[in-house]
């Protein structure tokens, strides 16, 4: 098959965040077919990780990312809305358009035949022109995460950065989704609930369920338990619901640890660190890494992860790095989603808080009892080799891009 993958995040090396992850490894799932890739690039992308991109792919068209728009006026972003009303299409999808790469996908369906696109991530939608739906015959959005039920989301649970803009928002974001489904035979979700959810908006459309995954080789099980007191809470520093997440885990769980655990220690592991962030660093125990070289090393020398997520849709990459690592998990309903972790004719395999006590007792059984954490490192791991590799994902992509 020849396939047209369009992608405004540059996905190399897949340690970069959630999508890179996502969009690359199920990139090497195609493999077997020829795969021509349009993608951005900006200051942080080395050359050396363009070559390392193209080895994966038949075709690699790079286009300068267009610079960011200034937070700007109260005018301005009155304007933007304005825009995002009438228009139907959100600032941020208007933000990362390059109309560049737009010709040239014009131009790459009008001189080749491709049996099938993806858009890697819903904001690559607006590239996908009338000319383009005309020209390939099957078109796949991998959506990774939906825009309204992200914003539902975090309305309900009181995590949203502005919810008076949120509340405008909710109505035409269901608009948006509604609309640039339209565009595409097929759509791809991470778990049965964003599929449930999509199904709702979109019941003209296939909608599949593929999951995220872990390469195993990066993220091997730890070959023994460190003991101590040690937490960690893993992922990228810069997104709005791991930001949430570290400064509640830091703020508001560790201190009653410390209570009981003096010398209990807290790493908030990850790449581009807000000022927010970076401030938690000044908390007794808390330490901020930043950008590491090995993720895995630090799941490695933890005792407990925690990922108290109280905001973000789909499954989470941290939470099944962190259960092929080895690492027992206490996570709440939203770092589970998507996983079959507890219940009836389900061995344990991370333990659910999503309030303050639950998390306490949650983390204090770990720290006091080793036969309890060596039960939930099998079993989580157990569970990520038999159902959830990015080999497992990439095979199941190919097969949905492959029907007829």
């Amino acid at each position: 098959m020849k396939i047209l993958m369009l992608s405004a995040t540059f996905p190399f090396p897949p340690t970069r965040g959630g999508t890179q992850v996502r969009t690359f490894n199920l990139l090497k799932g195609l493999a077997g077919h020829e795969v021509t890739l349009a993608t951005q690039t900006d200051d942080t992308v080395t050359p050396d990780e363009i070559a390392g991109l193209r080895a994966a792919v038949s075709d690699l068209q790079v286009f300068p990312k267009p610079p960011s728009p200034s937070s700007g006026s109260v005018m301005g972003k009155a304007a933007r809305f304005g825009q995002f009303l009438i228009g139907g299409t959100p600032p941020s999808v208007t933000a990362n358009f390059s109309a560049a790469m737009q010709a040239w996908a014009e131009a790459a369906v009008k001189a080749q035949a491709f049996d099938a696109l993806t858009c890697e991530h819903s904001v690559n939608e607006r590239y996908v022109s009338a000319r383009l739906q005309a020209a390939v015959p099957r078109r796949i959005v991998n959506i990774h995460s939906s825009v309204y039920g992200t914003c539902k989301q975090q309305l309900a649970s009181g995590t949203a950065e502005k919810p008076w803009r949120d509340r405008l928002n909710l109505s035409l974001l269901k608009r948006y989704e509604q609309q640039y489904c339209q565009k595409f035979t097929d759509l791809v979700v991470t778990t049965p609930e964003d599929a449930a959810q999509m199904q709702e908006l979109c019941p003209q459309r296939s909608v599949h369920v593929v999951t995220n995954g872990v390469d195993l080789d990066l993220f091997p099980q730890r070959p023994r338990d460190p003991g101590g007191y040690h937490l960690v809470f893993i992922g990228a520093m810069d997104n709005l619901p791991n930001i949430d997440a570290a400064t509640f885990l830091a703020q508001e769980l560790f201190p009653r640890v410390r209570q009981r655990y003096p010398a209990a220690k807290l790493s908030l592991v990850g790449s581009r660190p807000t000022p927010e962030v970076m401030a938690l660093k000044a908390l007794p125990g808390v330490s901020v890494t930043g950008r590491v070289p090995s993720m895995v090393d630090y799941l490695h020398q933890a005792t407990v992860c925690v990922i108290p997520m109280r905001a973000g849709y789909g499954i989470k990459n941290k939470t099944l790095e962190a259960m092929a690592a080895g690492i027992p998990v206490v996570a709440s309903d939203r770092g589970l989603e998507g996983l079959s972790v507890d219940g009836a004719n389900v061995p344990q395999r991370a333990m659910r808080a999503n309030e303050v006590e639950a998390y306490i007792n949650a983390i204090v059984q770990l720290f006091e009892n080793l036969d309890l954490r060596a039960t939930l490192s099998h079993n989580a791991r157990t569970m990520i080799e038999a159902d959830y590799t990015w080999k497992q994902a990439g095979h199941t992509y190919s097969q949905i891009l492959s029907a007829r």
